[in-house]
């Protein structure tokens, strides 16, 4: 035992020793027992023997356990708070917690770690974070987690004095495999000084990035991490008056819906909305390049339009967004559509009279037939066609200025008579007017006013005097709209010589 002693480290050196010693001294009273066999010298060497083992394992529990002290308080100066767990009753012990966390006054029984720790994290956790907390503290969690491994961690937000504080959690199974000891710590400055880092980092970026996409000046641009969403804007001109608009942040969707509801039109809210949350921008720049939005917002007590445009970088970690003052370039293009709308107007409108032309009739019939073709017969209609009598003889008699007003009194009448339905000048003569709506539903009630009124104009010699006749749509039986334009067409020569008459 000498001999091993004197080859062994310092921490086995004592114990070999010490069983050395006692096989010396029980040799020696086994000596005096063979000299005096009535006196228990052996019994005696023996108890002495065992004390002495008994006592050097004593002392050396007594210093590991000194050491090991040592080990746990160093090591739970570093943590908040420290569990020994019973993995299947879920019985617990606490140790080390700091003043800070002390000051929280979490409620501690120690009789169920699980029932217990559910319920403070509704009292201690932050909101957001909780459904997370409760999940993660679940025995059937802590066990999936630690198959295949000897430990794991995970964060939340614990709220102290009212503000929230990032801790991190430590789970690892003991070697008993009977229990589970877990570390609770205060890693709020370290997320702190790693934000700052970060952030530092981020107002780094140059625009050579954001170059990629610049192909005309932007008044905003937005730098977004299209993973965290995390984002810096640039703001090159200020579109949005008095509005604040944050310059860095680190949800971009979520400070997007914010800004939306101050500053986009209410009418364009829903629809910017839509566009500018992070499942659409992704999926929509996945399949192409880059998609833009043209919309308004309300600045300086104005309504201004703008136009947001979304790209990938390059590389794929940012999307580059850029929005733009299109307030000019509407206007030049409303300016344009109106005076084409105007053109457009004027080509198919009747300079005499005012009412449409045969350009637009040929337009309208074209349109009808094409929904006849394609089976919509739900919408009813109708087609009157009138005839002015003897304009030539006004014309030879008393002039074309005379001819033109009674044209112009003819398509008056008409109007005035259909006030539902489009009339349409298709001849020097000869009018049709497209019965739709409630004209179509007093249809007979109108043509019989008409006429009425083109009778009393006959006894009081009077103008204008309109030969007029009509036809409905009929479902199933027409198939063209000329062949209803043909029935209304008798129907006008019909009436005109009974007015003749």
């Amino acid at each position: 035992m000498f001999y091993i002693a004197h080859k062994s480290n310092e921490r086995d050196k004592a114990k070999y020793r010490a069983v050395g010693i006692t096989c010396l001294l029980m040799n020696l009273f086994l000596f005096f027992q063979v000299f005096d066999p009535r006196y228990p010298s052996y019994s005696t060497g023996l108890i002495i023997g065992i004390c002495m083992i008994h006592s050097f394992v004593e002392s050396g529990e007594r210093r590991e356990k000194v050491i090991y002290d040592n080990i746990a308080k160093s090591l739970a100066e570093d943590y908040e708070a420290m569990y020994y767990i019973n993995i299947e009753s879920g019985k617990f012990l606490e140790f080390s917690k700091s003043q800070e966390y002390a000051s929280m006054n979490v409620p501690v029984l120690g009789r169920n770690f699980y029932n217990e720790t559910s319920v403070n994290i509704e009292k201690f956790v932050h909101p957001d974070d909780r459904e997370f907390a409760k999940n993660l503290h679940r025995k059937e969690t802590m066990l999936n987690n630690l198959k295949d491994r000897k430990s794991y961690s995970y964060k939340y937000r614990v709220i102290i004095d009212g503000q929230p504080r990032h801790f991190q959690f430590t789970v690892l199974r003991a070697n008993d495999d009977k229990h589970f000891v877990l570390y609770e710590k205060d890693i709020n400055d370290e997320i702190t000084v790693e934000n700052m880092r970060l952030e530092n980092q981020k107002k780094q970026v140059t625009f050579t990035q954001i170059a990629e996409i610049l192909a005309v000046n932007y008044d905003v641009i937005y730098y977004v991490d299209a993973k965290d969403s995390s984002y810096i804007s640039y703001e090159c001109r200020n579109i949005y008056g008095e509005v604040e608009v944050q310059k860095t942040g680190n949800n971009f969707f979520e400070d997007s819906r914010i800004d939306i509801s101050n500053i986009v039109h209410k009418t364009d809210r829903e629809e910017v909305l839509s566009f500018f949350s992070k499942d659409n921008l992704s999926q929509t720049l996945t399949n192409q390049k880059s998609c833009s939005l043209n919309y308004r917002i309300v600045a300086f007590k104005k309504i201004h339009y703008v136009r947001m445009t979304a790209q990938k970088t390059s590389n794929g970690t940012h999307y580059i967004i850029g929005i733009e003052n299109i307030d000019n370039e509407v206007k030049k293009e409303k300016q344009q559509l109106k005076a084409l709308n105007t053109e457009r107007e004027l080509a198919r409108r009747d300079e005499l009279t005012g009412v449409k032309n045969k350009t637009a009739y040929n337009e309208l019939e074209q349109s009808v037939q094409k929904n006849i073709e394609n089976g919509m017969d739900y919408l009813p209609f109708g087609l009157v066609v009138c005839d002015t009598n003897d304009l030539k003889k006004i014309n030879d008699s008393k002039g074309h200025v005379a001819g033109d007003d009674y044209i112009k009194n003819s398509a008056k009448l008409l109007c005035d008579i259909f006030v539902h339905s489009p009339v349409f000048r298709v001849g020097g003569n000869e009018f049709v007017v497209f019965l739709r709506g409630d004209d179509y539903s007093n249809k007979k009630e109108l043509m019989k006013k008409l006429q009425d009124v083109v009778r009393q104009n006959i006894k009081m010699k009077a103008v204008p005097v309109l030969a007029s006749g009509m036809a409905e749509y009929i479902p199933g039986k027409d198939c063209l709209v000329s062949e209803i334009f043909d029935r209304a067409d008798k129907a006008m020569y019909k009436n005109k010589l009974e007015i003749k008459k």
